[in-house]
């Protein structure tokens, strides 16, 4: 990427390496090596369809780090900014375990990892007039002070410069409660434009916690967000304006592995909004890649290529020669 060029997108969040088990650790299955994180996924997912990306985050001074950062240049994500820590802290692991059918385990090892220490710096320096889009989650402050300091100084800077800030809630349970998702979430909200959420998520973020779905969707609107994404898993998502609420399902696809999903569809709407479609047709595309992630495994491994997207309307059966 030219660096006379503001990327498309910066992601910031933490990078983990994942080990895989095709069954129970403690009998020693086979596990495969990769790496995931809810916001290079999407930064993946965007650079395959044709997106300039830059993914702002720290790993450990270690083969795990170096690991991380191997593979996303090889997927032509941006990581110039991305920083390896010189204190001693390691990257972060993720281990999951695949049960029985399409149950699932995973258990993170990310306690006093880089990625928690985070810092505004590393990522102030990557907001630049050209930029049109900062993508958050709500796992990376839930990592720790640091992090959450950096996430809210990033909306911070991205709305003094009118960039774009998406919001994917993303609540990760075992990080934290309720009670300090709330806390922290509050404000990170109000500097977004666009809110993706689950429909169980919207009592972290909405300043009535107490209003059912519709009401809740209209005071998020009502207070400012531009976009209240809510996403339904195997039912579909809808999106709220200021004009109303478009409605979609999902592509029928044969499920291999629901892990990564969100991100995936978080890839294709951002994806989208880019190439100035409406709400409708980002609906679409964000569906489409999804579709791409649950039909594959693992988290990011079988996002799209802008050319591949078609291939979801290809008759059953199809061989390509």
């Amino acid at each position: 990427m030219s660096a006379l060029r503001a990327p498309d997108v910066v992601t910031v969040g933490e990078t983990m390496a994942a080990l895989r088990a095709t069954g129970p650790v403690k009998l020693a299955r086979p596990m495969e090596l990769s790496v995931a994180g809810a916001e290079s996924n999407v930064a993946i997912g965007l650079a395959r369809l044709g997106h300039h990306v830059s993914w702002v985050g720290a790993v450990g001074d270690d083969e795990f780090g170096a690991l991380v950062l191997r593979t996303l240049r090889a997927e032509q994500v941006d990581v110039s900014h991305a920083r390896a820590d010189t204190e001693g802290r390691p990257t972060g692991l993720l281990v999951r375990e695949d049960g029985i059918g399409d149950l699932a385990r995973v258990r993170y090892y990310r306690a006093g990892s880089a990625g928690a220490a985070l810092r505004p710096p590393d990522v102030l320096a990557a907001l630049r007039p050209g930029l049109r889009v900062l993508h958050l989650t709500g796992i990376t402050p839930a990592l720790g002070a640091s992090a959450a300091d950096t996430v809210l100084a990033a909306a911070e800077r991205a709305r003094e410069l009118g960039v774009t800030v998406c919001l994917d809630v993303n609540y990760r349970a075992r990080l934290w409660s309720t009670e300090q998702a709330r806390r922290t979430l509050l404000p990170l909200t109000r500097h977004s434009d666009i809110l993706i959420a689950s429909a169980d998520e919207l009592h972290l973020v909405g300043s009535d916690p107490s209003l059912a779905e519709k009401e809740a969707v209209a005071a998020l609107i009502a207070e400012g967000r531009r976009e209240v994404v809510i996403t339904r898993g195997g039912d579909g998502a809808c999106v709220t304006t200021a004009e109303g609420t478009v409605d979609s399902g999902v592509r029928s696809v044969p499920v291999r592995d629901v892990v990564g999903a969100g991100d995936a569809f978080v890839a294709g709407y951002l994806s989208a909004l880019l190439d100035d479609l409406d709400v409708v047709e980002r609906l679409q595309r964000a569906t489409a890649t999804g579709a791409f992630a649950v039909a594959t495994r693992g988290d990011w491994e079988g996002l799209p290529t802008r050319s591949e997207l078609a291939l979801l309307d290809s008759p059953a059966g199809t061989t390509l020669r």
